[in-house]
């Protein structure tokens, strides 16, 4: 087995290891959420956490990890009989991003299940983390399906199988700690606000901190064995320190005074519902207990909202994470009087473990005009001119891509999915996931006589099992191909453009699609961000972006074009959708139009799902961008209808000229 390296060795990265000891000394904190940019040491820290966690007393034998003082009696490898049991290491368990529903919660087998009536079950990863670790490195690419059932059994301690009437239970009782970089794409707020504790990490800036992170990992490389028994003494002083910590938390005393704080500071930033009191509740208590009180100090309230409430903030995913420290300290200040702990102790305090303050995001801070390098222009598009700020964001219609695909689950277009309404059976390819009953009984039932059935029960075999095939949404590729010519920037169009966009890529996020921006002016596009998750990264691009300049139309969907194809060699069952952003306008070059024209029939000739949002203006309009979504082969709206309380039916609009085209 591979050594691991020390926690007591990590350097640095203090709030992370104190949000994980935290949870190991309190497992119902809720685990924690370790946000940060590679190379951080974000899963090094995770993994060499299970080294210092107690030994667990299980019951011989049980696949389960049932504790032989408090049986679980609908264990599905009980009942058990009394009896000291066996202990062995908690466990630390990684889901794979890739793991399929069965490996994840386990899977029964239907054929005994209909044949014999027999629950034969093989335990999942959820059994194997029970009374251990459940890591998930990059959580944030994980289906939202996993994720949904990863954080159900975290929050009831169980996991629930159900197939076609036959139910199994276990106890699923683990520390769940997930890992992401923000830059691949976030999570939905709601699965957010499921994690206990949230941590951002950063390499150090520091140069004699980053040589001593080198020193130590060069040495553990060289010699993991003598590396880890140099730190065994910390280690071991640790363990204690964990053991020491979970046989006070229950005499630590939260008194009226700290819930006044924790209830206050939770109401002071609006979060959402009530998770977010529980959690620093049982954080403060947890901090308590390792700092071996027995009462709940303001200083724990104010360590317990940096790591509880950063999260929970966010309203989208442009909007930086952090707490501001100064409010915080405000509001603890403004209820310490109620506290009925020591009034020495109710600053402040708590030092280490504070977010920084959130930097201005796309929609904040001085978002107007930047200089630029270059000449400045007038609208008639002469020359370049600096970023404007978007428009204020709003709900959009639903843009979707017409067919069926068979592309990554997400929420936009129709797709065959494992997840979603029953739409007929099949016989299965490889391992059985979802069983069509009524299928499969019709497939069995001609050969019941030759297969010498002579009592109620119903013969089954492999061949007579059926696959139920289920549609469902999936999550497309939306490339955005924006004008930021010169004649964008006439009566300070740009601006709404943008704030379109804008809108356009929280409809992405939150149908989980993946987002490209192509740009053109001047005389030439520019891919400002290849197709990626991080719709942030997006907004970000999108904001500083410039305009002024020609109108290189045919550049920007050749450009496009381009783009769409490399994407399909890395992902063909991911569909595209492309927005193109424009007044149709095409400048520059011999016969700019005909160049634009030739452009875009590659696309309809490819049938690829396009939409063109009309940016025109003014009481004269030339309609070129209705003419430039003919020869798409699909169809255009204004940025008034792409409005969701504008017009109706836009996605009928979408998909009746694609199926005419």
């Amino acid at each position: 087995m591979t050594t691991p390296f020390p926690f007591t060795a990590v350097v640095g990265q203090d709030d992370l290891r104190l949000a994980l000891l935290l949870n190991a000394v309190s497992p119902a904190v809720g685990g924690v959420l370790v946000r940060g940019e590679k190379g951080t040491a974000k899963s090094t820290a995770v993994r060499a956490l299970s080294a210092l966690l107690p030994q667990v007393p299980v019951v011989a034998g049980c696949r389960f990890s049932c504790d032989p003082a408090a049986a679980d009696p609908s264990c599905p490898d009980g009942p058990h009989e009394s009896g000291p049991g066996v202990s062995r290491p908690a466990r630390m368990v990684e889901l794979p991003v890739g793991a399929s529903e069965d490996r994840l919660v386990g899977a029964l087998d239907i054929e005994r299940a209909l044949a014999e009536g027999v629950k034969a079950f093989e335990p999942g990863l959820l059994a194997d983390a029970h009374r251990g670790i459940l890591y998930v490195d990059e959580v944030n690419l994980l289906h939202d399906h996993l994720v949904d059932l990863l954080l159900d059994a975290a929050a009831m301690g169980a996991s629930y199988v159900e197939r076609e009437g036959v139910s199994v239970r276990h106890a699923a009782r683990f520390l769940l700690v997930g890992t992401m970089n923000p830059e691949e794409g976030e999570l939905r707020p709601q699965l957010l606000d499921r994690f206990g504790l949230t941590v951002e990490v950063a390499a150090s800036r520091e140069p004699d901190q980053r040589v001593e992170v080198v020193r130590r990992r060069l040495a553990y490389d060289d010699d993991p064995a003598g590396f880890a028994a140099r730190w065994a003494d910390e280690e071991a002083a640790v363990r204690t320190r964990i053991v020491a910590a979970r046989e006070l938390l229950p005499s630590v005393r939260l008194g009226d005074g700290a819930l006044r704080q924790i209830a206050a500071t939770c109401a002071a930033f609006e979060v959402d519902g009530m998770r977010a009191d529980i959690v620093m509740a049982r954080t403060a208590t947890a901090l308590a207990a390792w700092a071996g009180r027995t009462d709940v100090l303001a200083e724990d309230v104010r360590q317990a909202a940096l790591l509880a409430l950063p999260h929970r903030r966010r309203r989208n995913p442009f909007d930086a994470p952090g707490l501001d420290e100064d409010k915080l300290d405000e509001t603890l200040e403004e209820f310490s009087g109620d506290d009925d702990s020591d009034p020495d102790d109710s600053g402040p305090g708590g030092g280490g473990g504070g977010q920084p303050a959130p930097d201005a995001g796309p929609q904040g801070g001085d978002t107007g005009a930047r200089p630029e390098s270059g000449e400045g222009g007038g609208p008639s598009g002469g020359g370049e001119q600096s970023a404007v700020r978007a428009a204020e964001p709003f709900r959009t219609k639903v843009l979707s891509v017409p067919g069926i695909g068979e592309g990554a689950a997400g929420r936009r277009s129709r797709a065959r999915t494992e997840h979603g309404r029953t739409t007929g059976a099949r016989r299965p390819r490889g391992a059985l996931t979802k069983l069509h009953l009524a299928a499969t009984v019709q497939a069995a039932a001609p050969y019941q006589r030759a297969r010498g059935r002579s009592g109620p029960g119903l013969v089954v075999r492999r061949d007579d099992l059926r696959q139920a095939t289920r549609e469902g949404r999936e999550g497309n590729l939306v490339l955005f191909v924006v004008d930021a010519s010169g004649s964008m920037a006439a009566r300070q169009r740009m601006g709404a453009v943008k704030g379109a966009v804008l809108s356009l890529l929280l409809d992405a996020y939150q149908r989980r699609d993946k987002v490209g921006l192509v740009t053109f002016r001047g005389s030439a596009a520019d891919l400002a961000l290849p197709p990626t998750s991080s719709v942030d990264a997006a907004a970000a691009r999108l904001e500083s972006l410039p305009t002024g300049g020609r109108t290189p139309l045919a550049a920007g969907l050749l450009k496009a074009h381009e783009v769409l194809r490399v994407e399909r060699l890395r992902d063909p069952a991911r569909r595209a959708l492309v927005v193109v952003v424009t007044d149709g306008r095409a400048t520059g070059g011999p016969e700019p139009l005909a160049l634009a024209s030739r452009a875009a029939g590659l696309f309809a000739a490819e049938q690829v799902a396009s939409v063109v949002v009309d940016c025109e203006s003014g009481p004269v309009r030339l309609g070129l961008a209705g003419r430039l979504a003919g020869e798409l082969g699909g169809t255009a709206v204004t940025l008034d209808e792409l409005r969701a309380d504008s017009i109706a039916g836009l996605v009928r609009e979408v998909q009746g000229n694609r199926r005419a085209a």
